[in-house]
């Protein structure tokens, strides 16, 4: 399995969309600062993720929640 993800920080000002094969492992190299988009968020918490059978579905997923009408689908639907 593929998960998206969607991890915020503790203000809610930040939100990222990402992609890996293993969430728990992913969100805690999030916390320890070893992501260079995320450095300096910490700490961040899981809002939402979903499953995919293929990369290839979940990077389309991910590549659309990162796209305006993606973003505006999060904000009603996944993460306020």
């Amino acid at each position: 399995m593929v998960y998206v993800y969607i991890i915020v920080n503790s203000a809610k000002t930040f939100k990222y969309v990402g992609l890996t094969d293993d969430i728990n492992k992913r969100v805690a190299e999030h916390n320890q600062g070893l992501s260079i988009a995320t450095k300096g968020y910490q700490p961040l918490e899981l809002k939402w993720y979903c499953a995919f059978p293929s990369r290839s579905e979940a990077a389309q997923f991910e590549n659309y929640l990162k796209s305006g009408s993606g973003r505006a689908f999060t904000q009603r639907h996944l993460v306020q």
